[in-house]
């Protein structure tokens, strides 16, 4: 059997143990230290944002705190894109609100404007004004920005941006992260970037430093231990932030070699019908593309995409069908949700490719000969 391709796999820069080893030197191993200041510094400086940067634990931990500071408590409703990762939704139930799942769109897989609208404007009608909206930029790919903005300003309701699958990408010229009144990123170890596990949230400088306040247990200004407010332990450690300084250096790198690999997976789908790339609709749109992501038409075809799958299964080639909405999870069948079935034909149709940015000319070699294989056969 030939060696694992992984979807996406972590890719050092080569710096960040010069950064963990000065943690070590000046025993640093506390879970803060200058390496977490220094991490989210370069993150703002990157964004080009006067908002501000604060190093958690996770992507989750940052969208829980983003709900907590958007006022979000038991009984609250919270609109949640549907097709998206479960921890899109998780901490909505963590503040014991409701979901309320929005379908997609087919030109960007995001939040559907026309499906949103239509939820707020019938949550209004039922005395349920929403409390935030979480949008997320999936696979990288921006989400109508301009037009869900609009949507939230007019009815008044924050936006969370889950760009946890999106550093490095733009709208506008402007960094996926930026948009929102509450933004979370991530860095979890098949992401653009990774401190191993982690992640951040970015908001004005009031909101970030209360924010950090609740991420550290909520110790209140006191010689001893008090507390006033239930905490957490979402703060990112030294070490973690020190491996994410050193792959700041290769940010843009990474970017270029995604959409270099976004690239190639285009070359080898031009000529087959039936398949579609999900696509940057116009110039408003860079997509990082974190993972390169088809949908298949099996009445062209006369595959599908599961086929293809376990055909790559087979050759040790990881693939994955795209996220499976929320709605149609077990945990938030219940839940309401606004949509004409979308997400659930993105679902049913969709695949995602090896996107890694250490793929190597010979990962690429196998995966074409597996993908062009595959259609040529019987």
């Amino acid at each position: 059997m030939e060696s694992k391709i992984w979807l996406s796999s972590p890719h050092m820069g080569g710096t960040e143990l010069q950064y963990i080893n000065q943690a070590f030197d000046e025993n640093w191993i506390a879970p803060l230290g200058p390496n977490v200041s220094g991490f989210e510094n370069d993150l703002q400086s990157f964004l080009k944002t006067d908002k501000k940067v604060g190093a958690l634990s996770s992507g989750t931990s940052a969208l829980h705190l983003a709900l907590i500071l958007a006022g979000v408590s038991v009984g609250d409703e919270v609109i949640c894109q549907s097709l998206t990762f479960s921890a899109s939704a998780n901490p909505i139930k963590y503040q014991g609100a409701t979901p309320v799942f929005v379908d997609s769109e087919n030109i960007t897989f995001n939040i559907c404007p026309i499906a949103l609208e239509k939820a707020i404007q019938h949550r209004i009608q039922l005395g349920k004004t929403p409390k935030a909206v979480i949008a997320v930029h999936l696979y990288g790919m921006p989400f109508q920005v301009d037009k869900i903005i609009e949507i939230c300003n007019k009815y008044n309701i924050p936006l969370i941006e889950d760009a946890a699958e999106a550093l490095g990408s733009f709208y506008k010229n402007k960094a996926c992260g930026t948009f929102g009144t509450f933004a979370a990123l991530s860095f979890n170890g098949n992401k653009i970037i990774t401190t191993s596990g982690g992640g951040a949230i970015v908001a004005s400088q009031l909101n970030v430093e209360k924010a950090i306040f609740l991420a550290t247990q909520a110790r209140d200004n006191a010689p001893y231990y008090q507390h006033s407010e239930i905490g957490y332990n979402y703060r990112m450690s030294n070490i973690c932030a020190g491996i994410g300084r050193g792959q700041m250096h290769v940010l843009s790198k990474h970017v270029d070699l995604r959409r270099q690999v976004n690239s190639f997976y285009r070359d080898i789908f031009k000529d087959i019908r039936g398949v579609t790339l999900q696509s940057e609709p116009d110039s408003n749109y860079f997509s990082n593309y974190w993972l390169t992501a088809l949908t298949m038409d099996s009445s062209v075809t006369g595959k599908t995409t599961e086929a293809l799958r376990l055909s790559l299964e087979k050759l040790n080639i990881e693939s994955r069908p795209l996220w499976k909405p929320m709605h149609l999870q077990p945990i938030f069948a219940k839940e309401p949700y606004y949509g004409s079935g979308v997400a659930e034909k993105l679902f049913n149709n969709g695949l995602c490719l090896p996107s890694g940015s250490n793929l190597k000319t010979e990962d690429k070699l196998r995966i074409k000969t597996a993908i062009l294989n595959f259609f040529e056969s019987k």
